[in-house]
């Protein structure tokens, strides 16, 4: 239902506001900033995408938690997308989305309302106690069971073949 009142409202938006502006501007002035912001927009994404993949790179050498970055680069990919598509109400909350404390603002926002679950090992999880195995000095012993399998060739074939493991 929200997403159907998005597609709704949004384009009702932009027409308004193109014909506002149209009338303030006429037409080749007002085509023109349309075609300005979509090309700062471009550059924009580019800089701060840059940033944000350096800031990534950063983050993965210290084995850091690439969560903040990840989320930053998103942000910055929905405000390109939204600079590039033509009118004056995604290209303004396209620019707001480039302001590296708007963005924090909305992940912090979006933080509160997501639940997020982790994994890891058994001892990461504070689960110490549950049996493993004997431990070595190389790591926990895995048991595990095997067959053993019969290594008599097929008897209509001569010994010296293929194993039959493969077909030829």
């Amino acid at each position: 239902m929200w997403l159907f009142a998005l597609f709704l409202i949004v384009p009702l938006i932009e027409i308004s506001l193109f014909i506002t502006v149209g009338g303030w501007l006429t037409l080749w002035p007002t085509l023109a900033l349309v075609l300005l912001t979509g090309i700062i927009g471009t550059a924009l994404m580019r800089w701060q995408g840059m940033r944000v993949l350096a800031e990534l790179r950063g983050d993965m050498g210290q084995l850091q938690n690439p969560l903040s970055p990840l989320a930053h680069g998103a942000l910055i990919v929905v405000a390109g997308l939204l600079l590039l598509t033509p009118g004056f109400f995604t290209d303004t909350i396209g620019f707001l989305l480039m302001v590296p404390a708007i963005r924090a603002a909305v992940i912090g926002w979006v933080g509160e309302r997501v639940k997020i679950q982790t994994f890891g090992m058994a001892d990461d999880l504070g689960m110490e106690d549950r049996p493993t195995g004997p431990r070595t000095g190389q790591g926990t012993v895995i048991d595990g069971e095997f067959y053993e399998m019969d290594e008599t060739p097929p008897r209509n074939r001569p010994s010296s073949g293929p194993s039959g493991w493969t077909r030829h």
